[in-house]
């Protein structure tokens, strides 16, 4: 784990409103996933800056414990022409803890690191928390996700 500072980006995708609570997010971000690989939304969505995918979870109610917005997407260098049916957004500077994710992703282990960054006692303002899968992450029983 280690403190880093972003500057602000924005990001164009596809979003669900979902919550924790009684799986309901496991479901809801399944779906979108499905969803997002499917119909090829990355392709779809104008001005990338690259083939990095993001999933963004914001607009909390207060905390992961409650509804929040999950959004899978891409940085764009622009949030001129937002598809129909897609979510264009602007995230401010801010300070990040940025761990790291190892393993097969089938196994679940971005959510095995998320139930870590849970329990531990972190400084949290609940704007905007994001996954990077990158290069990394194509292989996914040996993937590396970034998660912000």
């Amino acid at each position: 784990m280690c403190i880093i500072k972003l500057e602000s980006f924005s990001v164009i995708g596809i979003a669900v409103r979902t919550t924790n609570q009684n799986n309901e997010a496991l479901n809801d971000i399944t779906a979108l996933w499905n969803q997002f690989l499917n119909n090829q939304i990355i392709d779809k969505i104008p001005n990338k800056i690259d083939h990095v995918v993001y999933s963004l979870y914001t607009n909390y109610e207060s905390d992961y414990n409650h509804r929040y917005d999950l959004i899978l997407g891409c940085k764009v260098s622009s949030l001129d022409d937002v598809p129909d049916g897609m979510i264009g957004k602007t995230f401010p500077p801010a300070t990040y803890q940025k761990f790291i994710s190892k393993g097969d992703l089938n196994e679940g282990v971005v959510y095995k690191t998320w139930k870590q960054i849970w329990s531990e006692p972190l400084s949290r303002n609940y704007v905007v928390d994001f996954e990077v899968y990158g290069e990394n992450a194509q292989n996914t029983e040996c993937a590396e996700v970034e998660i912000y």
